[in-house]
């Protein structure tokens, strides 16, 4: 049997091969898989662990040195503040994404009672946080996968959101009455060729890739968006770095206004604004 601390070294030695912060992801393992705060790691450090919880360790230690996203390695992540969970059926969320929730949220509030869509909720990262942020707003979330949105689900429910989850594609779960005061994605935006799909091989490849161009998604949420939105309602759509100009063309041939892409932390575009074409 090995204690506390002589797993958490053993772990934090492994972990490098796969982390430049394998102490982190080490105490991070550890304590999610133990039930333990990470205090607890050090107060106890001398705890003797039972076969059980050591096969529970070795098994999560095995699923990232096979390259699995801490993530889901841990179950869960932040987002926004919020910790929400995650597996294999959502992607991960990103702080990138999280430039989407600052720029909305920096908006005036309408006077009537505020109604936002977020198309392609996953996880539910987006609909979660602007529910948590505006509780007196109606939210309602689309997903096409079942079990993305049984993630979302249940996020909500462990958080206490109020959102309306809907099955389907796009806006076609959508009572055709309903209008938007905001429209939020984060499509797939990946292009089918992309390089860079080897690195999330652990992701749900259906929210990640959109087809050839990889505006396809971004194409459709536009193109339907108009007809969803009060008169000078807003569309907030995450895209890839070098997809501004594309997307910013997409919304002006919608004769959207005041179409604008901000830049994430790392200064590239990467989110685009605009308002509806009836906006005077």
């Amino acid at each position: 049997m090995t204690n506390l601390q002589e797993w958490q070294r053993r772990m934090h030695a492994q972990l490098a091969s796969v982390s430049d912060q394998p102490a982190q992801e080490a105490r991070w393992l550890m304590a999610q898989s133990l039930g333990l705060r990470p205090t607890e790691l050090l107060v106890n450090a001398h705890q003797v662990l039972s076969s059980d919880q050591e096969y529970a360790l070795q098994k999560r230690l095995d699923e990232r040195l096979r390259g699995v996203p801490l993530a889901y390695c841990l179950g869960e992540w932040s987002f926004y503040g919020l910790d929400l969970e995650v597996n294999a059926a959502v992607l991960i969320p990103r702080p990138d994404s999280e430039l989407l929730i600052h720029l909305a949220l920096a908006e005036a509030v309408p006077e009537h009672e505020m109604q936002i869509l977020d198309l392609g909720t996953g996880s539910g990262a987006l609909a979660l946080a602007l529910a948590v942020a505006r509780p007196q707003a109606r939210v309602f979330a689309v997903e096409q996968s079942l079990e993305a949105l049984a993630v979302a689900r249940r996020n909500g429910e462990r958080l206490g959101a109020k959102v309306v989850w809907l099955e389907g594609d796009w806006f076609a779960p959508l009572d055709p009455a309903l209008r938007f005061d905001w429209i939020v994605s984060n499509p797939p935006y990946l292009a089918s060729a992309d390089p860079h799909l080897p690195e999330l091989q652990h992701e749900p490849l259906a929210a990640l890739v959109a087809g050839p161009s990889g505006l396809e998604c971004l194409e459709s949420i536009i193109q339907g968006a108009g007809k969803h939105l009060h008169p000078g309602g807003q569309i907030f759509l995450e895209h890839g770095w070098e997809q501004g100009a594309a997307v910013r063309k997409l919304l002006r041939t919608r004769d959207f206004q005041q179409v604008q892409t901000h830049a994430d932390i790392a200064g590239r575009e990467r989110v685009t604004t605009a308002r509806s074409p009836n906006h005077a």
